[in-house]
């Protein structure tokens, strides 16, 4: 979306009446939680592709400092 886009909704948002403010508000704040839990389920899926991979090392904090320091 480009800047002129931007500012054109935002210059029509604020001349809504105040109901109507909430009403897309919260819409929008939705679509919002909705994006952050497609981004989470994507993570959770890659995490798990890079387990079933073998790209996933698991241990204790002993093992961590130890890799860490080979590196």
């Amino acid at each position: 979306m480009s800047t002129t886009s931007v500012n054109e909704v935002i210059k029509e948002f604020g001349q809504l009446p105040s109901a109507d403010k909430e009403y897309v508000a919260e819409i929008i704040r939705k679509q919002v939680i909705e994006l952050k839990r497609d981004k989470l389920v994507q993570r959770a899926q890659d995490a798990k592709m890079n387990l079933e991979k073998g790209f996933v090392k698991s241990g204790d904090i002993n093992e961590l400092r130890e890799d860490l320091e080979g590196a």
